[in-house]
């Protein structure tokens, strides 16, 4: 018999999809979004900073598998594929190999496609774009400039994350429990003149709208729920005695302000040096600020609480009380107003510090039946506690009091009812070369100019030295740099500062769908015909990052009137990662598995199948060889199993069922529910291997050239290029585009199905019962079955397992 060669097959098929453009969709000449004929599936796009593993090829399978399961239900289906090439991922890779960020970029970026075609992904090539390439970056210069104009786009000096590795700042939602989320350096704490997205003015609606989201992971809305952190409460202002001024604090218990003993700003607080200048306190809290600097956030909230006295007071106004003012590090100027009211006798952390420093401890609100029982802080608050030591407000219930109490700080004009939030304005400054050049320049007459859409894209020059230096590598590009005033024509420096590289995929989802647009980032009709996308596919670290940027992006451009809809992505599917010898396949870690190596050995379509057989797609796994082999001996059955049949001629399924007929049936039902309906991607892998191998136990059965069809029309989204070898050779051609084939509900229906009988756990036979028998009658069969008989002989039955319509299993010693 001839022999299963996949190097000989894949590029065969490769080339005649290349050829045709078989996966290339064109947009409609009068676009409706109405349209119910077309689908999107996408992936994150990739970083080019170096090669595909397995965990990313696993990542790409999900789309695979979707796109022609859609494709060949009937749907136009775009899927189409880019590059992340601005940013610190590319410009780390180009520093590690020591060459320009740009011929380092585009050599991966060609590695990438090479790997990507010799897995045969059906991907829509006309529509590639790559971040870093002007045609691309004057879109996302443009769309800054839209955001300028709406005032969400702004400079303003700020305290930033800074990671000293990468010599740049970070966005809050890049630090993670204190560390640069790209290369894990511990991160600094700096002042800068910075350029901010106004993303905290969608908030609410960036929570409202997950109504919207019905078909995203709960665990991903929720990340973004606590990220956005909304709570409601009180905006509550303290008179610092001896200055016109009142600092203003947020508080979700403005029932407890009657036990505020102290007051404590964050050492970034902008009033701090303001508050010490030349007071015998100066010195020591400056230099506690630049002490706590170098502290990350994890560290501030979880260390002993200590800080440093200002000599100034604040007045409660609730009590008149003047109480001392702290600086302390466990207060974060990223959370509320970054000062407090310190409530020592009802926070923990207030308590320890409190007590640290001999502060006057208040208690104001106790359980209705009297006091607690508690050493420290009564914290465990529940709806029946009363206020006590709070005037007027004493005994009300907590709910009431924090009701009564907001109504009569607002009637005397030192508080009001107010909603906080944990997010911050999203910081897209990053002084590193390769990154998109923000479209503005400064001019002493004239300020923040933007530059004229007629001018963009405004190019990244070319610099001697791009490395990092803590300052931007722009800023030496003198000639550049220097330039005239849009608005006076006087001289002006252009901004030196790059986007952050979350800008760029922030809204190229968009730009696939009308990627040669020449007159502006897409046409809205075209857009809003494609999305939102009906398959977005991608791992859960991004559901604070990518995920909640491109939703607020989407935003302003509804808003804008720029597209549509409101939300990107209509349905999101989080995938597991692949581990190896126990950890994250990563090549930071050492232990990646290169995809290359066994399409080599083995074929594209083996790698393709292990990857999403190795079990459920949302779950992590182990990449394991010997798994590996067993996927490889399928092919190679499969191969076989055809061309055995090839002889003797396939077709329609006999007009009377069959068990093989039905089996097959059962198979096409159960791969299509999984696929289309649960996203169960690994269990069509088995569903399939079982119906072959029910086609050798019965070789004679009328149907079993129509259960070989079926078998090879089932993997194709799996394992495309033997599909494709074996369907032409039954006889037909171009199985991508048929149709997908559809189980026959009559067949479905079965008076019997074969019960499999198990002794410890191995098959000892298989028989035809009534699918309505009891489960007394299925062990009577399977007990007097001979073959079970003589697998007994005499041995006591320990436990009886039976699994409904399927199994019984006997457990015998």
């Amino acid at each position: 018999m001839e022999r299963y060669d996949p190097a000989a097959i894949e590029p065969r098929w490769q080339e005649v999809w290349a050829r045709e453009r078989a996966f290339s969709v064109p947009n409609p000449a009068e676009p409706s979004a109405h349209d119910d004929a077309k689908t999107y599936v996408l992936e994150m796009l990739p970083y080019p900073s170096g090669e595909l593993h397995m965990g990313h090829v696993r990542n790409y399978m999900l789309g695979e598998v979707i796109a022609h399961f859609r494709r060949r239900h009937g749907y136009k289906v775009l899927r189409p594929m880019g590059f992340d090439s601005f940013g610190l991922p590319a410009e780390n890779a180009a520093i590690k190999e020591g060459g320009h960020p740009r011929d380092v970029t585009e050599r991966n970026i060609a590695r990438i496609r090479g790997q990507m075609a010799r897995l045969g992904w059906a991907i829509d090539w006309d529509r590639m774009l790559s971040t870093h390439d002007p045609e691309y970056y004057r879109w996302t210069q443009w769309l800054f400039l839209r955001f300028f104009e709406r005032g969400l786009a702004y400079r303003k000096e700020v305290a930033v994350k800074w990671c000293p590795n990468d010599q740049t700042v970070l966005a809050n939602e890049q630090v993670i429990d204190g560390r640069c989320e790209r290369c894990g350096a511990e991160v600094e704490a700096r002042k800068l003149e910075q350029w901010l997205f106004r993303i905290t003015a969608y908030a609410d609606m960036l929570l409202d709208d997950m109504a919207l989201l019905e078909s995203w992971p709960e665990r991903v809305l929720t990340m973004q729920r606590n990220w956005i952190g909304r709570s409601e409460g009180a905006d509550i202002l303290f008179r610092i005695d001896g200055l016109d001024r009142d600092i203003d604090v947020f508080t979700t218990r403005p029932d407890t302000v009657f036990g505020a003993t102290f007051f404590v700003l964050a050492p970034e607080h902008p009033l701090v040096e303001r508050l010490v200048a030349g007071t015998p306190h100066e010195r020591e809290v400056l230099e506690y600020v630049r002490h706590t600097a170098a502290r990350s956030a994890v560290e501030r909230e979880t260390k002993e609480k200590d800080g440093v006295p200002t000599g100034r007071f604040v007045i409660n106004p609730a009590t008149g009380a003047h109480i001392p003012v702290w600086v302390a590090d466990y207060v974060l100027m990223e959370y509320g107003t970054g000062a407090i009211m310190g409530v020592p006798a009802h926070d923990e952390r207030d308590f320890e510090f409190a007590t640290r420093y001999d502060l006057p401890i208040v208690k104001v609100v106790e359980p209705a039946g009297g006091a607690a029982e508690v050493e420290g802080p009564f914290v465990a608050h529940s709806p029946d506690e009363r206020l006590v030591n709070s005037g007027q407000f004493s005994g009300m219930s907590s709910p009431e009091a924090k009701r009564a109490i907001v109504e009569w700080l607002e009637e005397r004009h030192v508080g009001r009812s107010a909603v906080g939030y944990r997010l911050r304005d999203w910081l897209l400054s990053r002084q590193r070369y390769w990154g998109c050049p923000i479209p503005i320049v400064h001019c002493e007459g004239c300020g923040i100019v933007p530059v004229p859409d007629a001018d963009l894209p405004v190019l990244l020059p070319e610099v001697d030295d791009y490395l990092p230096k803590g300052r931007s590598p722009l800023a030496a590009a003198e000639e550049w740099v220097r330039t005239t005033c849009p608005t006076c024509g006087g001289e002006a420096r252009r901004e030196t500062d790059t986007m952050d590289t979350f800008v760029d995929s922030s809204w190229y989802f968009l730009r696939y769908a009308d990627a040669h647009n020449d007159e502006a980032p897409f046409d809205r009709a075209i857009v809003d015909y494609w999305l939102p996308v009906n398959q977005y596919i991608g791992g859960v670290e991004h559901a604070i990052l990518h995920l909640l940027y491109a939703r607020f992006f989407t935003k302003v451009m509804y808003e804008a009137g720029l597209v549509g809809f409101r939300e990107p992505f209509a349905r999101l599917f989080t995938q597991g990662m692949v581990h190896y010898h126990g950890a994250k396949m990563s090549k930071s870690r050492g232990n990646v598995v290169d995809p290359d190596e066994y399409v080599e050995r083995h074929g594209a379509d083996a790698v393709r199948l292990y990857l999403l057989f190795l079990g459920p797609v949302d779950q992590d796994a182990e990449w394991q060889d010997k798994g590996f082999e067993g996927m490889v001996r399928f092919l190679h059955r499969l191969w076989r199993v055809v061309l055995a049949h090839l002889e003797q001629g396939v077709g329609e399924a006999p007009s009377s069922p069959t068990p093989l007929a039905r089996k097959a049936h059962e198979t096409i039902a159960k791969v299509t529910d999984d696929i289309g309906r649960r996203f169960v991607l690994n269990t069509p892998i088995a569903a399939v291997m079982e119906l072959l191998n029910e086609i050798v136990r019965t070789p004679e059965d009328p149907a079993a050239g129509f259960a070989v069809e079926t078998a090879v029309s089932l993997i194709q989204p799996y394992a495309p290029h033997v599909a494709e070898e074996l369907w032409e050779r039954l006889g037909h051609e171009r199985l991508w585009e048929q149709p997908w084939p559809v189980a026959d509900p009559a067949l479905l229906e079965r008076e019997t199905f074969q019960l499999v009988i198990q002794v410890n756990g191995k098959v000892r036979d298989r028989v035809e019962v009534a699918v309505d028998a009891s489960e007394e009658e299925l062990i009577s069969c399977a007990t007097e079955s001979p073959k079970v008989q003589a697998q007994l002989d005499g041995k006591e039955i320990r436990q009886t397992i039976v699994v409904p319509r399927k199994l019984v299993n006997l457990v015998v010693a």
